[in-house]
């Protein structure tokens, strides 16, 4: 398959910026949203990629998001939800509206991109829809019930809208990132090369993954660093 024009939702530094340099030098046009586009700044002028301002978890603003993208001609046949939102500490004491903000941003808001985002694929008759989740949407670690509630909530959303948009040949995969990404500025343990995912790595297989022959299509894969245990 493809692909024309890519949106990536969640846009950051790391994994976003990877994979918007990855679709740009391979002649895809890019559009990042984020609820902040500041930061995007460096980064749209290296790719040539479009910002636009965008709270995923917000429908109102998804569907703004999407308004302009068509205005622009940009409407996505690739899109990476990217965002997330991250709270933990003992059951007892979890803030309940940082708790309820976490499971928008990782959860309701994937699945808010998705509706537009399959309208979009299922008029162009293709697509891909790629889902960035973790190892705690396979199981839920001690103090991390918000985390793990919001990855568990988006597997069985890419598992569903697999099974569902797959005979409209649009192909949805779910990303289980087992591992920290690399990012030397965090300090330990985000700065050591062999105990961590390299972001531009994780870029190819995204790529890869979404570029396969519809008659052996990847639902779900897991990536992590050779020294992780599983």
């Amino acid at each position: 398959m493809k692909f024309e024009n890519a949106l990536i939702v969640g846009s950051g530094p790391g994994l976003s910026a990877s994979l918007a340099r990855l679709f740009a030098a391979n002649d895809i046009d890019v559009s990042l949203a984020a609820r902040s586009t500041a930061k995007l700044i460096e980064l749209c002028e290296e790719t040539g990629a479009t910002a636009v301002q965008c709270d995923a978890s917000d429908e109102k603003d998804v569907e703004r998001l999407f308004k302009t993208l068509a205005a622009q001609g940009k409407l996505p046949d690739l899109v990476v939800y990217n965002a997330g939102g991250y709270t933990r500490g003992p059951v007892t004491d979890l803030d309940l509206n940082a708790v309820r903000d976490t499971l928008k941003s990782t959860a309701f808001g994937a699945l808010v991109v998705a509706q537009q985002a399959a309208k979009v694929m299922l008029d162009k008759g293709r697509g891909a829809l790629l889902f960035t989740g973790a190892s705690a949407g396979v199981k839920g670690y001690a103090q991390s019930a918000p985390f793990a509630m919001g990855k568990f909530a988006l597997r069985g959303l890419c598992q569903s809208l697999a099974r569902e948009l797959a005979p409209s040949n649009i192909h949805v995969a779910h990303f289980v990132i087992d591992g920290c990404i690399y990012q030397p500025e965090r300090g330990s343990p985000f700065d050591d090369l062999d105990t961590t995912l390299h972001a531009e790595e994780i870029a190819k297989t995204y790529f890869e993954i979404a570029k396969q022959d519809r008659s052996a299509w990847t639902w779900e894969v897991e990536l992590r660093p050779f020294s992780e245990n599983f």
